[in-house]
């Protein structure tokens, strides 16, 4: 069967080489001064740090700063939620990026939620999701939008398709599912707790992994000419499904590395210099 491989690295150099030249106009009438996306990252998870990282470097590629915060494992909610109004208030960052996870005794739910609608650009918060779901003017949350605009690229059609996406994570499983329903599609969410789900899967036009289990979802699970989109990464670089036994019968998928992941970074700073074009438009 002849299949599409979803090329998330390539579509993301080719988003931010557009990106660049946004960046570039910007500075020109802004006296040279640049979108800054400010990142904040709790505790010295290394994961968390090399993601951070990760984000500062593409700013960097395209031309904008990053304003990175660095704060103590023992940070306090109070404390993380000064820091992120502080940053609310300074009209020269355009965007705020919380890294998840944070330490335990850190309210994530309410400091995510600090953060100003305009500068959302991660679509972390509940007022975001909302406008989302309604298909209003939003931010999505940067990796099921990523997902989109990859499905889009490629001309992957979701009107009328039936998509099952395999978990419920208020950052990916739940907007994502959210983001198909808009585009027409018809959705079953499905988390690792569902009773019959190989029987589910198996009648899925488009499958999305996005439980946080390596390798969880079974290939043999997945019916010949399925759309594969797997959100997961683990150690030994595999994702959510066992992509092996289905790639040679699905009619398009996302590699793993190289598929979901790129495009996540991509659309967060696309977004960023999206607030950037267009200073609290967001929601107003």
């Amino acid at each position: 069967m002849n299949k599409v491989v979803l090329d998330g690295k390539a579509l993301s150099q080719k988003i931010e080489n557009e990106l660049a030249v946004r960046v570039a106009r910007i500075k020109e009438r802004n006296n040279g001064v640049a979108p800054i996306l400010a990142t904040i990252l709790v505790g010295d998870d290394p994961s968390s740090a090399t993601y951070v990282r990760m984000k500062g470097n593409a700013c960097e590629r395209v031309g904008m700063q990053s304003l990175k915060i660095e704060l103590a494992q023992t940070t306090t909610t109070e404390e993380l939620l000064e820091k992120i109004s502080e940053l609310n208030n300074n009209p020269d960052v355009h965007g705020i990026l919380l890294q998840h996870p944070v330490p335990a005794q850190i309210d994530e739910r309410v400091c995510f939620d600090k953060i100003a609608l305009h500068k959302d650009v991660d679509g972390v918060t509940c007022h975001g999701f909302g406008r989302m779901s309604m298909a209003e003017k939003s931010y999505g949350s940067a990796t099921p939008m990523g997902v989109m605009r990859l499905l889009s690229h490629y001309g992957i059609s979701l009107a009328g398709k039936h998509a099952v996406v395999v978990g419920r994570s208020p950052i990916l499983g739940k907007p994502m599912a959210m983001m198909l329903l808009n585009a027409n599609a018809t959705v079953t969410i499905c988390h690792s707790r569902t009773e019959g789900l190989p029987g589910i899967i198996e009648n899925a036009d488009v499958v999305v992994g996005a439980v946080g289990k390596p390798e969880f979802i079974k290939g043999s699970w997945i019916k010949d000419g399925a759309v594969v989109i797997d959100a997961g990464y683990h150690q030994g670089g595999v994702g959510d499904i066992e992509l092996g036994s289905v790639v040679e019968r699905c009619s398009a998928y996302t590699p793993v590395p190289g598929g979901v992941g790129p495009m996540t970074i991509s659309t967060l700073i696309s977004q960023t210099v999206d607030a950037a074009d267009n200073v609290h438009s967001v929601g107003e």
